[in-house]
């Protein structure tokens, strides 16, 4: 907003470009300097280098991110945006995107679009219509010398939609900063157990490996402990919640690796009740299995979706973070009782539904869930290894053909299991995957002569991250030569096992020649 005040250009506009250029603040540059357009060149003498159109490029390095904004700013004040832009209205969301596209900021044939999607998604262009309202109160005309003068603020303005405080009354079953990751939601679904059947899933399966699990409300009674882990969901806890009306919910954690509470003992939100794990004769990984349960003053139970019970202990308790299940923020739905809190959640759903595939498994990856730890590196290499296993994912569920929901599923996957299997891309193998082992992208290959796996070099990410990140080159292209690298590692490797072979063979003649 301070920025359409100085210089006219949309804060809308702004907004989505910075949100897409800097994968919502979480890209390596925005981390290590402050850089949310990937702008290039030195700022005061600083940089920090990256590899994009070149190899170990140099990028402006920031004291503060409102640097970075106005920096950004004053680029698209540049003739070959203005002649474009110049008398169109500060409000022209639309003109502008276009204009900035028609200028030469972006090649993507869809960057107009994917603009103006992001903005009418999250309804970003109300900060657009308040700037152009404070301006006619204070008499002021945006864009000129009125609001520029005066350095620009380093920080953020605060957030103008009220949100809720935190009271302490109410706790997520575990502890998430973000969101919580539902890797199968409530409804019918396939039996994981047995996938030719089908089955309703009476509660949502959350992903966490041996996290200490939470109870959710203050005075909830435990009713129910169960300790064998051989029946079907395995070690479970139920805790009971009076409401005013006499009703009652009952939350229901099952798959636990060990409990903490007994029968008749009251727990307060927050309290540890145990810790998650695998136990059960129904489960297939580390996993909380979550179910929810009211109960009427007459003692009849009904099932419940787990994400209604979560989105109204969130708005009764200030909590802010997430339910996602491919994208799609599961709360939102169910907060249609609070205006502020519906306005904010329908707005972040859309942003999560408009995610692309590889957008999806990036924060996945950047996630608590995630071992990667794409959140907290600096390493730029890693940053490398990552975009590259999240356009390839992209790029053979596209080959594939799969539906959107498919695509957002295959993300969830990969993202969870680390591995992209690209072996429908490569008839002439037999296996063909790449995992992330430490960040380090491994490389799964067997041809039925040779069976190997190889940590791919920079040079050969480099390559293979080019060619998927070239715009002009079609999705066949772009196989043959991620096809061209990879078969070019198996020829080596085939190589280096004939030489292995017949050393070994020599070695062995000579031996015999020896004995004799």
């Amino acid at each position: 907003m301070e920025q359409m005040r100085r210089y006219g250009i949309p804060a809308s506009v702004t907004l989505a470009q910075g949100i897409i250029e800097s994968a919502e603040g979480k890209s390596m540059l925005s981390r290590t300097a402050n850089n949310h357009f990937g702008v290039k060149g030195e700022f005061n003498g600083q940089y920090v280098r990256a590899d994009d159109d070149k190899p170990n490029e140099k990028f402006k390095k920031y004291d503060n991110v409102g640097q970075s904004y106005e920096d950004h700013s004053k680029v698209l004040m540049g003739d070959r945006y203005q002649k474009y832009t110049r008398n169109l209205s500060p409000d022209d969301y639309k003109g502008w995107a276009a204009g900035i596209k028609a200028g030469g900021y972006a090649t993507a044939k869809n960057y107009v679009g994917t603009i103006v999607g992001v903005i009418e998604g999250a309804n970003l262009q109300k900060y657009d219509q308040m700037v152009i309202e404070q301006a006619k109160r204070e008499g002021k005309k945006i864009g000129t010398t009125d609001y520029r003068n005066g350095a620009v603020s380093a920080t953020p303005a605060p957030a103008v939609t009220e949100k809720p405080t935190l009271n302490g009354l109410y706790s997520l079953p575990l502890k998430r900063e973000e969101f919580m990751l539902v890797t199968s939601p409530f409804g019918n679904r396939r039996d994981p157990m047995n996938h030719s059947k089908t089955q309703f899933h009476k509660g949502i399966d959350i992903s966490c490996k041996n996290e200490t699990l939470l109870a959710t409300e203050n005075n909830g009674k435990v009713v129910g402990v169960n300790h064998n882990a051989n029946t079907g969901g395995g070690k479970s806890v139920t805790i009971e919640y009076n409401r005013e009306d006499g009703s009652k919910y009952q939350t229901t954690y099952m798959h636990m690796s060990s409990i903490d509470v007994n029968v008749g003992d009251t727990v307060n939100a927050g309290q540890k009740i145990g810790v998650s794990g695998n136990t059960g004769t129904r489960t297939t990984g580390p996993h909380l299995h979550f179910e929810v349960k009211t109960v009427a003053s007459d003692g009849t139970k009904r099932n419940i979706d787990p994400a209604a019970y979560i989105a109204e202990i969130s708005q009764k308790g200030g909590l802010s973070q997430q339910l996602l299940h491919n994208g799609k923020d599961l709360l939102a739905s169910y907060k249609a009782a609070n205006p502020v809190a519906q306005e904010t959640a329908t707005a972040q759903q859309q942003i999560d539904t408009n995610m692309s595939p590889d957008d999806w498994m990036k924060k996945l990856l950047s996630s608590e869930d995630s071992g990667v730890g794409l959140g907290n590196s600096a390493d730029p290499i890693m940053e490398m290894a990552i975009t590259m296993f999240t356009s390839l994912m992209a790029l053979a569920v596209q080959i594939d053909n799969k539906s959107e929901e498919q695509k957002m599923q295959a993300a969830t996957d990969a993202a969870i299991s680390k591995t992209v299997d690209l072996t429908s891309m490569f008839p002439n193998l037999k296996e063909c995957r790449i995992m992330l082992n430490d960040g380090k992208p491994i490389l799964q290959v067997n041809n039925g002569t040779v069976n190997f796996s190889h940590e791919l070099t920079n040079a050969e990410m480099t390559r293979i991250q080019q060619a998927l990140g070239n715009a002009n080159l079609s999705d066949a292209e772009k196989q043959r030569t991620i096809a061209s690298v990879i078969n070019g590692i198996v020829v080596s490797q085939q190589m280096s096992q004939n030489y292995q072979q017949g050393v070994e063979t020599q070695q062995s003649q000579l031996e015999a020649v020896q004995r004799k």
